[in-house]
C-alpha cells in the first residue's frame, strides 16, 4: 500500500522495472532503517535480476564506511541519520554496484533512538540519478513497522517520480 493510496507497491515496482529494462539501466540500494525491505519489495517481482543489481544493508556506521564509502566527517558532523549520509550511501552503492540509479535510506524507526532534533520516524533519503544526487528528509508517524513500511512505499514512489522527471528532462 502506497502513501498516496493510488498505486500499490507491486505496481510501483513494475513501473520502475519497465523503465529500467527498456532503458538498459540498473538500480542498487543501500538500506539502514529498512533492513532490506526495499530490496525485498524489488525482488518480489519476477525478473528483477534484469534491472536490480542488489543492495547493501548498512545498519552500522562501520559498514556504511567500509562497504559504501560514507565519510567519518559526515557521520561526525551530521550523524548517521542525515541527508549528507544518505547522499553518500546512494553514491557509494551506485559506484560499488555499477548502477545508473541508487536509493538509500537511513532513519530512526523506533521505538527508541529519537531526539527532539530527530524524532522517531525521521528518515533521510538519498537518490543517485545517473550522477545527480538528491536528498530529502521525511518524518513518518506510527510504530517501528509502520515507519519502515511507509519508508519503503515512499522511496518507491519518489524514485519513480525522479526517474520519470530525469527521463523527460
Amino acid at each position: 500500500m502506497s502513501i498516496s493510496g493510488q498505486v500499490e507497491r507491486t505496481q510501483l515496482v513494475g513501473m520502475i522495472a519497465d523503465y529500467l529494462v527498456s532503458s538498459g539501466q540498473w538500480l542498487a540500494t543501500a538500506e539502514s532503517c529498512t533492513g532490506g525491505g526495499i530490496g525485498g519489495a524489488l525482488t518480489a517481482l519476477p525478473g528483477s535480476s534484469n534491472w536490480y543489481q542488489g543492495g547493501v544493508i548498512s545498519y552500522s556506521n562501520f559498514l556504511k564506511q567500509t562497504l559504501i564509502g560514507v565519510t567519518d566527517e559526515s557521520l561526525a558532523t551530521h550523524g548517521a541519520v542525515s541527508e549528507s549520509v544518505a547522499r553518500e550511501m546512494a553514491k557509494g552503492v551506485a559506484k560499488v554496484a555499477k548502477s545508473d540509479f541508487a536509493i538509500a535510506t537511513t532513519g530512526i524507526a523506533g521505538p527508541d533512538g529519537g531526539s527532539q532534533e530527530k524524532p522517531v520516524g525521521t528518515v533521510c533519503f538519498g537518490f543517485f540519478l545517473k550522477g545527480e544526487l538528491v536528498a530529502e528528509t521525511r518524518i513518518f508517524p506510527g510504530d517501528r513497522e509502520q515507519v519502515r513500511e511507509a519508508t519503503i512505499d515512499y522511496v518507491l514512489e519518489r524514485l519513480l517520480t525522479l526517474i520519470t522527471l530525469k527521463k523527460s528532462g
